[in-house]
């Protein structure tokens, strides 16, 4: 079972030792900003298995707005199993609005993961309609297999382009990201 926490009473507990917080946007992401103290693993690593840590300590989950957590819940409740996930109240930016500190390097992604799909997405679909005016109608396929793509994205909470976007090299972060929680 995964219930909300405020940032506030996250960052208490993360002070006092009894928490760990687990941030689950990919680690470009992760490299540009994030909580201090927190934890990488990414939503596309969450089938390695449970997170290990000790026993008394509440698992917090965070993103960059809550959304991501929240649409994940049962996923990242499977992570933590035997004992009650959290999720941070408004994510990153409830962190920073409620005076948390954040760390990283805000040029260690050149742009959000969502830009560069709509980037490539709205490229793709120029290119093939563009090919299907000028080189032959089958190139309209392109545009129509990316149409379904985004669809199917927005249906299902699933990006495969995301998900490749995010394993390019300029999305990758200069410096080494904490995987996973130490074990027990």
């Amino acid at each position: 079972m995964i219930h909300n926490i405020s940032p506030n009473d996250a960052a208490a507990r993360l002070a006092a030792g009894t928490a760990l917080l687990v941030d689950v946007r990919e680690a470009g992401e992760f490299a540009a900003r994030h909580a201090a103290g927190s934890l990488s693993r990414p939503l596309s690593l969450a089938d390695q298995g449970p997170l290990l840590c000790g026993s008394g300590i509440d698992v917090i989950f965070t993103c960059q707005t809550g959304r991501r957590t929240a649409a994940n819940a049962a996923r990242l409740a499977a992570l933590v199993p035997g004992r009650r996930g959290l999720v941070l109240d408004g994510g990153l930016d409830g962190w920073a609005r409620a005076g948390q500190k954040l760390v990283g390097s805000e040029a260690a992604l050149p742009l959000p993961l969502m830009r560069q799909v709509q980037i490539a997405a709205g490229l793709l679909v120029l290119a093939g309609v563009a090919l299907a005016v000028l080189v032959a109608p089958g190139f309209i396929a392109l545009a129509g297999f990316v149409g379904a793509g985004l669809t199917f994205a927005g249906v299902s909470g699933w990006c495969g382009m995301a998900r490749l976007l995010a394993l390019m090299p300029w999305n990758r972060p200069a410096a080494p990201v904490p995987a996973a929680p130490l074990a027990a």
